[in-house]
C-alpha cells in the first residue's frame, strides 16, 4: 500500500507529553518532510510551537493541519494528559491560517500508519504470521501508554480505533507484580497500566524497588535505568526493566485478546528504543502468551517493534485523507 501525495500543503504534528514533532507535506510529497522535534516545555502552547516551526522552516500558512495528540479528543477543546498544553481545534486552525484542521489521538494516528510501514521499518519479536483481514493491535510506552488498533472496514481498508486503553487497571500476573502494585496503590490509589508501562512508570518502578530495599534512588531517567539494566551495573535497574517488560507483555496480550488481533500487535512509543538491549523480548513474549487456555491462540499472534522515524506523522496525514471522504 503506497501513501498518496496530498493535493494541498499540510502541517503535520505528533504531540506527546514531552515532545511535539512537526513536519511539512507539500502537494508533491508522498511522505512528511522537514521533521523537527520541539520539547513541549520550551514552548508556551501548541500554537506557539507550530508558529515557531513554520517560521524557522520559512514555510507559509498551511492549507491543512493534521495532528495526533496524546489525549482523548472528544470535542473542540483539547487538553493533553501529561502536559499543560491545551488548545481549541478551531482556534489553532484560525491562528495558523489553515482551511481545515483534523485532530485525533496520537496512537490512532500511529495505527493509521501501520498499513504503510515497509518491512524494514519494523522488527519481528516473536509469534507466527499475520492473518489477513484480522484486527491489528497497536500499543506503546512513551510519556504515557498509547493504545489503539485497526479493524477491517469490509472494503479492503481499515478503520482506526480511538480509545484510552492506557488507563485500564493494571493486574498482577505473579507475586512480584502484586507486591509492586501494592506499593504503587499506596501512593496513587488507582494503578493504571500507564503508571507502570511508560517512561515515568519505569522510573516509578525503580523508585519503588529502591524504597523497598531502603536505598535512596539515584536521579535516573528511563534511558539511564535501561543502560544500568543492560550492563547489569544496578540490580534494581535490572529488576525494574524486567517488571516493565513483563507488564508490557501482559497488557499487549490483553489487547490482542480483546481485539482478536490475529493480524498482529505493533509496539511503538519512545521508551522501547531508549531501552535498547535491555528490552527483554523473551520475557515480553512469555507474558504476552501466558493467558491460560488461550496461550496457544496468542502464540500464533506476531508482534513487531516499529522502527520507522516519526510514523504517527504519516497517520496524521492519512487522517486528513479519511476526513475528506
Amino acid at each position: 500500500m503506497t501513501a498518496a501525495c496530498p493535493r494541498r500543503s499540510r502541517l503535520l504534528g505528533d504531540i506527546g507529553g514531552t515532545n511535539a514533532r512537526w513536519a511539512w507535506q507539500g502537494p508533491g510529497d508522498r511522505l512528511p518532510q522537514r521533521v523537527v522535534v520541539h520539547r513541549c516545555a520550551d514552548h508556551a502552547s501548541a500554537v506557539a510551537s507550530a508558529e515557531r516551526y513554520l517560521a524557522d522552516e520559512g514555510l507559509p500558512a498551511p492549507d491543512e493541519i493534521g495532528l495526533g495528540v496524546a489525549t482523548a479528543v472528544t470535542g473542540d477543546e483539547v487538553r493533553l494528559t501529561n502536559s499543560p498544553w491545551a488548545f481549541s481545534i478551531e482556534g489553532l486552525r484560525a491562528a495558523l491560517g489553515a482551511r481545515r484542521c483534523v485532530v485525533i489521538n496520537d496512537f490512532t494516528a500511529l495505527a493509521l500508519a501501520v498499513p504503510v510501514l515497509s518491512p524494514d521499518e519494523r522488527t519481528a519479536i516473536g509469534g507466527g504470521a499475520a492473518v489477513a483481514g484480522c484486527a491489528i493491535g497497536v500499543i506503546g510506552p512513551g510519556t504515557g501508554l498509547g493504545v489503539s488498533g485497526l479493524v477491517p472496514d469490509g472494503s479492503g481498508g481499515w478503520l482506526p480505533l480511538a480509545g484510552e486503553g492506557g488507563h485500564v487497571t493494571l493486574a498482577a500476573a505473579d507475586d512480584a507484580d502484586a507486591q509492586l502494585l501494592a506499593r504503587l496503590r499506596a501512593r496513587f490509589g488507582h494503578v493504571s497500566a500507564e503508571r507502570v508501562v511508560s517512561g515515568p512508570g519505569l522510573v516509578e518502578v525503580y523508585t519503588a524497588l529502591c524504597e523497598r530495599d531502603g536505598v535512596g534512588p539515584p536521579a535516573r531517567g528511563p534511558r539511564e535505568i535501561g543502560l544500568a539494566a543492560a550492563d547489569a551495573s544496578d540490580a534494581r535497574a535490572v529488576e525494574a526493566v524486567r517488571l516493565f517488560c513483563g507488564f508490557l507483555g501482559n497488557v499487549a496480550g490483553n489487547l490482542a485478546l480483546t481485539l482478536g488481533a490475529r493480524g498482529g500487535v505493533y509496539l511503538g512509543g519512545g521508551v522501547l528504543p531508549r531501552l535498547g538491549a535491555a528490552f527483554d523480548h523473551a520475557l515480553f513474549r512469555h507474558r504476552f502468551e501466558d493467558k491460560g487456555r488461550f496461550a496457544g491462540y496468542l502464540r500464533a499472534v506476531p508482534t513487531w517493534l516499529i522502527t520507522a522515524t516519526a510514523p504517527a506523522l504519516r497517520g496524521a496525514s492519512r487522517a486528513l485523507d479519511l476526513a475528506q471522504r
